[in-house]
């Protein structure tokens, strides 16, 4: 973690340690804060084992002070664009919100991959309710001197659930980490 990180970070260090990259042992505490966030679409308790295994070289966790996930961020490299990172889900556990720690794992998790992985661009979706993410990105984007773009990729009429709201893609390039 650099200086800049660590100062965005406003909890005690008994609280946070380090920022790793996940386990599959993760994977149940991080099903765990999706979860109880009650925000993000729940995934099968597998899924996100399988993501600690197959796309842990481009997702982070921050562990708290007995090595447990306390927050993650999870991408995978898009197929047909590999210069772009796709973020598929940021969750912090409720007692570490409002310090700044999702912004840090993003800003550790671009920074891993830009230099890695020649990623210029992330792209990540949500709904127009999501106002916790919306700041998220928005703020990473002016953090970063980038360009942020924002179209519907899905329309609520797509979903098989009567009560899913569209979900814009959110675009922000070039990165400069």
């Amino acid at each position: 973690m650099t200086a800049a990180q660590k100062d965005l970070v406003r909890a005690a260090p008994s609280e946070f340690l380090e920022i790793d990259t996940p386990r599959v042992e993760d994977g149940a505490a991080i099903w765990r804060i999706a979860r109880d966030s009650k925000v993000l679409d729940l995934n099968s308790s597998y899924s996100y084992l399988l993501w600690c295994r197959d796309f842990a070289a481009t997702s982070v966790v921050a562990r708290g002070a007995e090595g447990e996930p306390i927050a993650f961020v999870t991408g995978y490299i898009r197929p047909e664009r590999p210069e772009a990172l796709v973020v598929w889900q940021v969750a912090v556990d409720q007692e570490h919100r409002g310090r700044g720690l999702a912004g840090v794992l993003l800003d550790a998790l671009t920074a891993k991959v830009a230099g890695s992985r020649g990623v210029r661009e992330i792209e990540t979706t949500i709904t127009p309710d999501n106002t916790a993410s919306d700041r998220l990105f928005t703020s990473y984007a002016q953090r970063h001197g980038a360009q942020l773009e924002r179209e519907v990729l899905f329309d609520a009429g797509l979903f098989p659930e009567e009560a899913h709201q569209p979900e814009v893609l959110y675009r922000i390039s070039p990165l400069s980490v």
